[in-house]
């Protein structure tokens, strides 16, 4: 279940989206959870879009989970199921991410717009890169994929041995360690369209960034 985000927004709120969600990616899983929250702080009271051409990963899981956090107006907590989408590493080519803040005063819808890895010669790197998606569209290919793992063994062999370059459940995740997980050598995501409420990394590399400010929102990455 989704808390809708209702207007009256403080302009405070807008910083939140200034770091871009790689969450250009992700197939989807479903599992749940215990623990804290699905990233390791309280999600805000937004949703942001990413697009990108394409997102190759390696060290691929993903399991179910529950995003936490407030409304915009911070006085209502919700919650959200997610798609927790963990990678070892991955490039992002043409990444775009954009975020609409409502009702702003005095000026009305305002879009953050943040463009990054636009070259193909320098995509987005990150590494320890977990994605907390509510919705994908792309075209995907994995290599040696596993459905149904149990969450707690995604990295895992079965004599319960660590897998080199394999993420496991993030750190302070509600997440079943029963819960079903699948995982895979390598993803490969392509025309990717993406609706997520957290993105977290080890290391973030944003070659070509560029960032605006839009009143509107016919500057978001794309439409539903």
């Amino acid at each position: 279940m989704k808390s809708q985000v209702r207007g009256g927004t403080r302009w405070k709120r807008f910083a939140v989206v200034m770091v871009p969600s790689v969450a250009a990616t992700a197939a989807i899983g479903v599992g749940l959870a215990q623990g804290a929250l699905a990233a390791s702080f309280s999600i805000s009271g937004q949703e942001f879009k990413v697009r990108a051409d394409k997102l190759v990963g390696n060290g691929f899981v993903q399991y179910g989970s529950v995003a936490t956090g407030k409304t915009l107006e911070g006085d209502q907590p919700f919650g959200a199921p997610v798609a927790v989408s963990g990678f070892d590493n991955a490039k992002i080519y043409g990444m775009c991410q954009s975020v609409v803040t409502p009702k702003v005063p005095f000026i009305g819808d305002v879009t953050l717009q943040l463009n990054a890895g636009t070259d193909d010669k320098r995509p987005v790197e990150a590494t320890g890169l977990y994605l907390d998606v509510s919705d994908l569209k792309a075209d995907a290919e994995f290599t040696n994929i596993d459905i149904g793992v149990a969450a707690g063994s995604a990295d895992k062999n079965q004599k319960g041995e660590k897998l080199p370059g394999r993420p496991g459940i993030q750190p302070n995740t509600v997440a079943k360690e029963s819960g079903f997980a699948q995982r895979a050598e390598t993803a490969t995501l392509s025309n990717v369209r993406q609706k997520a409420w957290a993105t977290t990394a080890a290391t973030f590399k944003l070659p070509n960034l560029s960032l605006s400010l839009h009143r509107g929102t016919s500057a978001e990455c794309f439409k539903d």
